[in-house]
């Protein structure tokens, strides 16, 4: 005889695999593809955009989305040999924008617009709560 045994969600499982559907998606919505992604559910939750186009104030420095569950998405320069990234601007608002508002925000920030958003990181949520962050990336599909 054979008893069903019933797991709950897991949602570290769950979130990692969502994490990694919405970075994806953002990467489509602005035009690179999923080999352009990285994204890591750790504590903080974080990802990695590559983008195919370099700051013409920054020449030699390629552009990057990065997002962090605690900032949210923001447009940096590549730092160069073992050099940091510079952020630009934050997008700001919430942690999960839908991948829209990320694509507008790329604009922003691609044509020099100073309203793009600022560059001090904006304290959107606490790291570590992967639930109620899982619950915003299902909210975005």
């Amino acid at each position: 005889m054979s008893i069903p045994i019933e797991f709950g969600p897991d949602t570290e499982f769950s979130f990692e695999r969502e994490l990694r559907g919405y970075v994806e998606a953002v990467a489509k919505a602005v035009g690179v593809g999923p080999e352009s992604c990285a994204s890591d559910a750790g504590t903080p939750a974080a990802a990695y955009v590559a983008l195919d186009w370099r700051p013409a104030r920054f020449p030699g420095h390629d552009l990057a989305l990065v997002w962090d569950e605690r900032h949210g998405w923001a447009a940096a320069i590549e730092g160069t040999a073992g050099d940091p990234s510079t952020v630009l601007a934050h997008l700001g608002g919430e942690a999960v924008p839908e991948p829209r508002a990320v694509v507008r925000f790329l604009a922003a920030v691609r044509a020099g617009d100073p309203g793009a958003g600022p560059s001090e990181a904006p304290a959107l949520r606490e790291a570590g709560d992967h639930e109620q962050l899982l619950s915003a990336l299902l909210a975005r599909q």
